[in-house]
């Protein structure tokens, strides 16, 4: 397969109005210490010296340049954006960047020792078929690691709360919970399409994969975190399901 998808880079992510909000995040400034869930999910990596690490959509590689820096041997992130890759590539690092789709990659076997995925698998409508490749690419008793969006996250009703006449949110409404499929949305002010999938789909998805369940999480910010702007609510409901599985 050529280095270079055949498939145009999701085009709210190159989108450069979009990309210019989404530099302003301050997990895109900070980083993994930025990241709410990184608390949790950081305890969730297996031991990576000299290991072979490849990061299912990478955005700005934050994963990619952990793994590096925790030892791995060789790092590939892949992803659809561009702008995404450029902002990667721009922050240094022994790690290989390939503007590829999750569901296009070939996936050889057994050639890595960690899969990891940050915040990318609600766009695979097919995750069965992403599992099984995954599983594919994973040498003996390799480590699946992922985080994906919540299925309580992505059943909300327009993915935002109910406010109240104070401007409060008052709930998070959830609504064609077993329903899965695409979800319109929006992010930073750009029309998004997301894909609901439910927590048996995605958890027996990977046993049925040929998976071994090591570690679900569903993530909550630190403490310390809670006094940040808007992150008291995320004390309320899910946004994020973490998991670790292993290769049978």
């Amino acid at each position: 397969m050529s280095q270079r998808d055949s498939r145009p880079a999701r085009p709210e992510y190159d989108d450069p109005a979009f990309f210019l909000q989404y530099a302003q995040m301050p997990r895109s400034r900070q980083g993994l210490a930025a990241a709410g869930e990184w608390a949790q999910f950081s305890r969730m990596f297996p031991p990576l010296t000299g290991r072979r690490v490849l990061d299912l959509g990478c955005g700005y590689g934050w994963h990619c340049r952990f793994a590096a820096e925790q030892g791995a041997a060789e790092v590939l992130g892949l992803d659809l954006s561009e702008k995404m890759l450029e902002k990667a590539r721009s922050m240094g690092g022994e790690i290989q960047y390939r503007l590829c789709g999750i569901e296009n990659y070939e996936y050889p076997e057994a050639a890595w020792d960690l899969v990891v995925s940050n915040l990318a698998l609600h766009y695979v409508a097919d995750l069965d078929r992403v599992f099984s490749l995954v599983r594919r690419t994973l040498a003996e008793e390799g480590v699946f690691l992922f985080n994906i969006e919540h299925p309580v996250f992505t059943a909300g009703v327009g993915q935002e709360w109910v406010y109240g006449s104070d401007g409060r949110p008052r709930y998070w409404p959830v609504d064609g919970y077993f329903q899965p499929g695409e979800r319109s949305t929006h992010f930073l002010g750009c029309p998004v399409v997301k894909q609901h999938h439910t927590l048996t789909q995605i958890l027996m998805g990977l046993r049925r994969a040929g998976f071994a369940l090591d570690w679900v999480e569903e993530a909550q910010p630190p403490e310390e975190m809670k006094n940040l702007p808007g992150m008291e609510d995320e004390f309320r409901r899910p946004m994020m399901l973490l998991v670790r599985a292993r290769k049978e």
